[in-house]
């Protein structure tokens, strides 16, 4: 790999000066426009080559360069096409742009910047239309990805563009965002891991408000918005109208509809979790695991954040399922040959052999134990849950997401992503072809309640049969654009992109029904529509649908169509109708009426993305070879390990079996302040000591740590469970009694027992 190129030997600054970015939200759609500064400071003609993250899901529509009073607004064309394009502009001294998609992970694009004259300024502007994701508390995220990791390529993969990520210096660019939001709904906040400057709302109904972040930002970690609406994800329909210029019956001359749905499962049916499942985790033990979470006071080692979250998770399980954990790095072991009935004595040998875990092996190749998982057989009437745990940073993504999407009908796919830079297009896309649901760990966040949150989803009854129907007047036609929906969790949102055709002089209204079955119980959701378009939206319901379309081709393409260059062919022409990008097209801008003749060879510079670790820089436009296999730097320092007996609610949560009961003793009396012979004084005489350590317990959780209620939860539930088969005496006075010991006022009823 070669050194960064960040300064001259006459130590002048790289070329990239400013990031300005402003982010518009309407209702759950962003459009982000980034505004890059260069500037050749170089005495010399400079050629310069930026890589730099973007969401997964993102479909970049906008592509052009300013130079001086002039703008030069860039066009989709096939990639090898532009590629040369841009080589010959740059060898003729004209100044050219180019914009590639990664091959190999869907989150990473290459910048070309070519030909800048000595002390020329260039603005490079790149928009992009991303759907925010629904979080937990029912925000809405979004993320500007400052972090791009060096990932690990396996022994023999071609890593292509995301081969030049190495580590490098501080950033010396500055960052500036603006948000502008406007909803149907009243907007209720705006919060952020970063500094912002009060919210401003522009109308009496705080339907619409702006937001920056307030000057001074050192671009030294992602940017996080969390966005809260009043009376929130509700079902909603928006069409859009299409281009009348365009080519009649094309995806972009009809109107196209986006459905968002929040299914809403039926209480009943709801009341209680699943009993019964295989649940595997997979946890990454590479060198960059031992890095911390984030630069702040109080951050974790990576690993030893994932140990107390396998800690939780070990406790929650329910008696009577299978389990099995993996460990991987440059190679894979799991804890037991195949998963195990889940008991006291499997999980004290679990639990042990957590506690000896370390971020010791190596690389981060995935690929390997995942196919030894799926090679496994399923235990029946136990379905397989799959946890994966990881920073996110390998090269053969998308041969990942493609064994997973394989063996969908076997499992579900939960995975989490940690720390600054994870891969969003690895993580997300796991959750997406595995049917499951992706949680992203970052800043200050903690681990435990986010993963808490998806055990939640694994725990729920699994829908089947899930079928969409459209109801729509006669003479028009609905082609559906998104992949099928194989998932669906409660209060979780579900997309449906799909273009209407033809027309009708009758009702101007549609519905969509989507139906699936429940615990063997049909539910049916419908949500009508107006097929009048919704003004000002622009194209970006249109660009989205268009890149659904063209990741289902790519998928497509990938596990061997029928026609794959017919398959190429359609995802061509999509991109450069829809002017969104592909992994075979490239945006292209070139100034023609710029011509100078370049003396000497072009100084080639990368330009780094500053990160809690390493980043992105890449100087050469020639063809890209492979990185070579390293372990990731910067382990962090052993003073860091975290400690179960600094935090009561862990160390309490250690001591309960498997079963759900606490036995009474001196270890358990320490967690809540006590001797054991106080506990043991202040039990009632016709009361099983575990069932009266076991209340005790329940007690100070709701008395003391209901804030963390979402971590413990499980926990709490397998302990009322176990209370309520041990036939209690006198149930309402123990409480009482246990109430007074401990210095709460829990009411019996909120036990759930």
């Amino acid at each position: 790999m070669t050194t960064c190129g960040l300064v001259t030997k006459e130590k002048q600054p790289v070329p990239l000066k400013s990031i300005r970015v402003e982010v518009q939200v309407k209702s759950h759609v962003a459009t982000v426009t980034s505004t890059l500064q260069y500037v050749n400071e170089e005495e010399r003609h400079l050629e310069a080559l930026f890589v730099f993250p973007l969401p997964a899901d993102a479909a970049v529509c906008h592509f052009s360069a300013k130079i001086g009073d002039q703008e030069i607004v860039s066009e989709v064309q096939d990639r090898q096409t532009a590629r040369d394009q841009y080589d010959d502009a740059v060898s003729s001294g004209q100044q050219a742009f180019l914009l590639e998609e990664s091959k190999e992970s869907s989150d990473v694009f290459s910048l070309s910047v070519g030909c800048l004259s000595p002390g020329q300024n260039a603005d490079i502007t790149i928009t992009y239309i991303t759907e925010l994701s629904v979080q937990a508390d029912h925000s809405l995220r979004f993320c500007l990805p400052a972090v791009l990791n060096p990932r690990y390529t396996p022994a023999g993969s071609d890593a292509g563009i995301v081969s030049e990520i190495s580590s490098c210096v501080s950033v010396p660019y500055t960052l500036t965002l603006s948000v502008h939001v406007s909803s149907p709904n009243p907007i209720s906040k705006l919060e952020s891991n970063c500094t912002l400057d009060p919210l401003v709302f522009l109308n009496s109904d705080h339907t619409q408000a702006t937001g920056n972040l307030s000057s001074g930002h050192k671009f030294d970690k992602d940017v996080e918005l969390f966005l809260y609406y009043q009376n929130t994800h509700q079902p909603t329909a928006i069409v859009e109208a299409g281009v009348t210029t365009a080519k009649p019956g094309s995806l972009m001359s009809d109107p196209v509809v986006m459905i968002s749905l929040y299914p809403e499962f039926p209480k009943e049916v709801m009341s209680s979790l699943a009993t019964q499942g295989e649940f595997v985790f997979v946890i990454d033990r590479s060198g960059s695991m031992g890095c911390m979470m984030h630069n702040g006071e109080g951050a974790q080692i990576r690993i030893e954040s994932a140990k107390e979250t396998l800690l939780l998770l070990l406790k929650s399980l329910p008696m009577g399922c299978y389990f099995n954990i993996y460990g991987f790095g440059s190679h894979f072991e799991s804890f037991f040959p195949q998963s195990v009935v889940y008991n006291q004595d499997t999980m004290d040998q679990a639990l042990k052999k957590v506690n000896e875990m370390t971020a010791n092996m190596g690389g981060t190749e995935i690929l390997q134990p995942l196919k030894h998982i799926y090679s496994q057989p399923c235990y029946p009437e136990h379905p397989r849950q799959l946890f994966v745990f990881t920073d996110g940073e390998v090269r053969n993504t998308k041969e990942v997401l493609d064994l997973v999407k394989l063996h969908v009908k076997s499992h579900r796919c939960f995975s989490f992503g940690i720390g600054e830079g994870a891969s969003t297009a690895l993580i997300t896309g796991m959750a997406k072809e595995g049917s499951g649901h992706a949680q992203f760990i970052t800043g200050s966040d903690r681990m435990q309640p986010k993963v808490m949150e998806s055990l939640r989803f694994a725990l729920q009854p699994a829908v089947n049969k899930i079928s969409v129907q459209w109801k729509v007047p006669d003479g028009i036609t609905v082609d559906t654009l998104s992949p099928p929906i194989n998932a669906i969790f409660q209060g979780q949102r579900s997309l449906i992109y799909a273009q209407l055709k033809g027309q009708s002089s009758e009702s101007s209204e549609g519905s969509v029904i989507v139906q699936y079955n429940l615990k063997d119980q049909p539910v049916t959701n419908q949500l009508h529509f107006c097929l009048k378009p919704t003004e000002d939206t622009g194209l970006s319901i249109h660009r989205l649908a268009a890149r659904s379309l063209i990741r289902c081709l790519e998928q497509e393409e990938r596990t061997g169509g029928v026609d794959v260059e017919d398959i190429k062919r359609r995802m061509v022409e999509i991109s450069v109708e829809a002017g969104v990008s592909s992994v075979h097209t490239a945006f292209i801008a070139i100034n023609k009426d710029n011509r100078e003749a370049v003396k000497g060879p072009l100084i080639q510079r990368r330009v780094p993305t500053q990160g809690l670790r390493c980043m992105p820089m890449m100087a050469k436009r020639c063809a890209m070879g492979s990185m070579p296999n390293r372990p990731m730097p910067m382990m962090a320092n052993a003073c860091a390990k975290s400690d179960l007996h600094d935090d009561p609610l862990l160390q309490l949560i250690s001591l309960q079996k498997a079963s759900g009961c606490w036995e009474l003793n001196d270890a358990l009396a320490r967690v809540f302040g006590k001797t054991e012979d106080e506990l043991t004084n202040q039990k009632p005489a016709q009361v099983d000591g575990s069932v009266w350590a076991t209340l005790l317990s329940l007690i100070w959780l709701y008395g003391y740590k209901i804030q963390q209620q979402i971590e413990w939860q499980f926990v709490a539930m397998k302990a009322a469970s176990w209370i309520g088969s041990q036939n209690v005496v006198s149930l309402s006075q123990c409480v009482c009694d246990g109430n007074h010991l401990l210095g709460c006022q829990v009411k019996e009823e909120t036990l759930g027992i």
